[in-house]
């Protein structure tokens, strides 16, 4: 019966123990309800130790530039956990202290321990269980980095791809040429007060042109010019038209450089022209195809031109010695070219002085001019040809062209003497390539 009581007694006593547990227990959850105000301070609290860790981070992050890293900051980025060092050095009545590095990162985790104990996961003796805590991080670590000298990449190398290589001649000739064809037309009527009578003139011109240069030394210039011009005239009751342009004429220099701009030169020119020299009202034949030709063959020297930025380019030719050779295939026509006799060709040596320019004055306006100068020490001519020439458009041009000639070998006029001028001007089609 003694047993049975204490038995009854034991059963009240764990009743009334489990009884005030769960009553316990309930007030404990009716106190543990969320407040808003512990929520915000928590998240504070929260944003502060992370802005901490950051911070710390970037003083790793810099430290880490200058190659030198403290172990003894592991701890404080490193999963939170409770390290018995901070603790035995706040309890112990004669702590023992390390360096300032250490004891700083004791006293900002045990400040960690104090404010959010809820940031701990893991203790040092747990940590102990599952394998040992290295005890060297508490010292200052220094990386032995060798620095090397960042190299450019090397550039992948292509297969090498059979080529052929075709070798080619260089081309020492050059070819070019313009012409033009141009009109005139002029009417007036009978009664016109200044009096005159109308006219058409039409004029067609070629120069073609065969250079070799071997870039060194030698030169070999060929240049054929063309041009023939007809007109009416109503006053001309013989001819239906009659030339007022007309020459066929070979410029062909072969030139050895002798120094800079001058060159040792022999020179060949040929020339006659195309149809019958002819008169208004006048059946008589003045000049024809090959009546008269002329041939000269000079030996000299040549300066080549370049002045004005080269706008103004050409040659002078200086022939002390030259051989010039005429003939004449119309027997009426002989005596009028100092031929005697029943001959039709003259030979005599003479000395001659060729001026051959162009000037581009601007990049419409050009000016052509060729000066021929030659004397047997009997007999001399003097011919000077100058065209100007406007560009209205790529393929329209005007032309002005002034011929003064002197022939000492002629018939004396009785207003002119021995001199002679020729002046046309015309606009039409121009092409040049």
């Amino acid at each position: 019966m003694k047993y049975k009581y204490i038995l009854l007694l034991a059963l009240a006593i764990i009743s009334s123990t489990d009884m005030l547990a769960q009553r316990k227990k309930k007030q404990v959850v009716e106190e543990v309800k969320p407040d808003t105000a512990q929520v915000v301070k928590n998240y504070l609290d929260s944003l502060t130790v992370l802005r901490r860790q950051l911070d710390s981070l970037q003083q790793v992050n810099t430290q880490l530039r200058t190659e030198v890293f403290d172990g003894r900051y592991f701890r404080l980025f490193a999963p939170t956990t409770f390290y018995h060092s901070g603790a035995n050095k706040m309890l112990s009545m004669s702590p023992a202290t390390g360096d300032e590095v250490t004891d700083a990162v004791d006293a900002a985790m045990m400040n960690l321990y104090m404010r959010r104990p809820d940031l701990v996961k893991n203790n040092e003796t747990q940590l102990k269980e599952i394998g040992s805590v290295r005890e060297d991080v508490n010292k200052e670590l220094t990386q032995k980095v060798d620095l090397v000298k960042m190299a450019a990449p090397v550039p992948e190398e292509q297969e090498a791809v059979p080529v052929a290589v075709v070798i080619k001649k260089p081309n020492f000739w050059k070819f070019k040429g313009d012409g033009y064809l141009q009109f005139l037309q002029n009417y007036v009527t009978d009664n016109w007060h200044k009096g005159g009578e109308s006219n058409y003139s039409a004029v067609a011109a070629a120069t073609l042109e065969a250079n070799y240069n071997d870039k060194d030394k030698v030169l070999f210039e060929n240049k054929l010019e063309m041009k023939l011009g007809f007109q009416t005239s109503q006053s001309d009751s013989v001819h239906k038209f009659k030339t007022n342009n007309d020459l066929i004429r070979l410029n062909s220099k072969l030139d050895l450089q002798a120094h800079k701009h001058w060159y040792y030169t022999l020179q060949l020119l040929a020339y006659t022209q195309f149809a019958r020299g002819l008169k208004a009202n006048d059946y008589k034949t003045y000049s024809d195809f090959m009546s008269p030709f002329h041939l000269n063959v000079g030996l000299g020297m040549e300066y080549k031109v370049e002045a004005f930025n080269k706008r103004l380019t050409g040659s002078l030719n200086f022939l002390p010695l030259s051989f010039h050779f005429v003939y004449v295939d119309r027997d009426a026509l002989t005596s009028n070219n100092g031929i005697t006799g029943d001959h039709h060709t003259k030979e005599e040596f003479a000395s001659q002085f060729t001026a051959d320019l162009k000037w581009q004055i601007a990049d419409q306006i050009s000016w052509k001019t060729r000066f021929y100068a030659s004397t047997s020490y009997k007999q001399a001519l003097i011919e000077w040809e100058n065209q100007f020439e406007l560009k209205v458009t790529k393929y329209i041009s005007a032309n002005l062209f002034l011929y003064p000639r002197f022939d000492d070998s002629n018939a004396r006029d009785d207003k002119m003497g021995y001199f002679q001028f020729q002046e046309w001007s015309s606009i039409g089609l121009t092409y040049s390539f």
